[in-house]
């Protein structure tokens, strides 16, 4: 009966209590341990790039990607190279954070290049670095790309009250928001008046925003306009000069802007000049119904603002309100002349609907 047992294990391997022994053996002389498998270092991949740009605080693309090995509570911060890299979208907001799908997607401004990195929650960004920093301590992972190279941007043109304007297609951040703009948002009808409109859109609220394509300088500017005071508090109409160069003297930027800045409360119209955080370099008024013209005569040291009811082209109406700076002026450069109709971002009274305003006529004379 033993013979006839062991037949029976021949070709079937090992009785199962031979494993076991050994098994045990192998324990006994060298310890039971299993291969241990590295765990991957965090990674980040970009799945959208913004086109190469100069840089400034006006042009505006997405960057987005996907990140492996996060762990919860990491953050992403984004930066865009324009000679230094700057933190992005904004310095008073510069985390993105990273969805449950592990991918991330932000706002940026242009730039040569652009990076991602993978850092701690209590990591605080450098608003401007001079070179990225290595991974280690914070810092989890870093990536960065070069822009892609495209055809120079050109924009359409619409023609209004005898000059040429080239229309805004491209996204900005005026107003502390990355806000899309439209080409179809501005137009002229067939009395050449310009039309300037909010739409609603599949990123958000679509703006509008024509520029003149040459400098005009010193000179007096007007506006005939008609709407402006069935705006929503979140919706500002701009008349304002624009040096994307000009750094030195704040863009040369000089405002008449018409908006409530998110305050149902707050007077719903401001004569500025840069930085308006000066407060002497802001004075706020009341724009009632109806038709109204604004205007600013800019000289050497001097810029004398004023509104009035009617149309102060043709002839003359009652003053609404009237002011002159003759200090921080700046001087004519490379600015240029915008019209722009968006959606103010820092607010805690949200746009509900679109809104148009008519501009009825410009004119500018020396």
């Amino acid at each position: 009966m033993v013979e006839a047992r062991n037949e029976q294990n021949v070709g079937r391997g090992p009785a199962p209590w031979a494993g076991l022994l050994l098994l045990g053996l192998c324990c006994l002389s060298a310890g039971c341990t299993r291969p241990q498998v590295a765990a991957a270092e965090p990674a980040i991949e970009f799945t959208e790039i913004p086109a190469t740009g100069p840089g400034g605080p006006k042009l505006i693309g997405t960057l987005a990607g996907r990140v492996s090995g996060a762990r919860p509570g990491q953050k992403i911060v984004l930066y865009a190279r324009g000679g230094v890299w700057w933190v992005q979208p904004f310095t008073n907001a510069p985390n993105t954070e990273i969805r449950p799908d592990s991918t991330f997607k932000n706002s940026t401004h242009m730039g040569t290049e652009y990076a991602a990195l993978l850092v701690d929650r209590d990591f605080v960004p450098p608003l401007t670095l001079p070179k990225l920093p290595a991974r280690g301590g914070k810092v989890n992972a870093v990536a960065q790309v070069k822009g892609v190279a495209t055809e120079e941007h050109t924009s359409p043109t619409l023609h209004f009250s005898g000059y040429d304007w080239k229309v805004r297609t491209l996204p900005s951040d005026r107003g502390g928001a990355a806000n899309p703009y439209s080409a179809k948002n501005a137009w002229t009808d067939s009395r050449g008046m310009l039309h300037l409109r909010v739409s609603k859109g599949l990123e958000g609220w679509e703006c509008a925003e024509i520029q003149l394509e040459r400098s005009l300088g010193y000179g007096s500017y007007v506006f005939v306009v008609n709407g402006v005071a069935n705006l929503e508090p979140a919706s500002v109409l701009g008349f304002f000069t624009w040096d994307e160069q000009g750094l030195e003297e704040n863009h040369r930027e000089i405002d008449i802007e018409i908006s409530q800045w998110g305050d149902p409360s707050s007077k719903n119209s401001q004569f500025t000049i840069q930085p308006y955080y000066v407060p002497v370099n802001v004075v706020r008024f009341m724009s009632p119904q109806g038709q109204i013209t604004y205007s600013f005569r800019w000289e050497p040291g001097r810029v004398a603002f004023k509104a009035q009811k009617g149309d102060g082209i043709r002839g003359s109406g009652p003053t609404i309100s009237e002011h002159a700076f003759s200090s921080g002026v700046p001087a004519p450069g490379g600015e240029a002349l915008h019209i722009n109709l968006y959606v103010y971002g820092k607010t805690r009274t949200p746009q509900q609907n679109g809104t148009e305003v008519v501009i009825e006529k410009f004119e500018y004379l020396p």
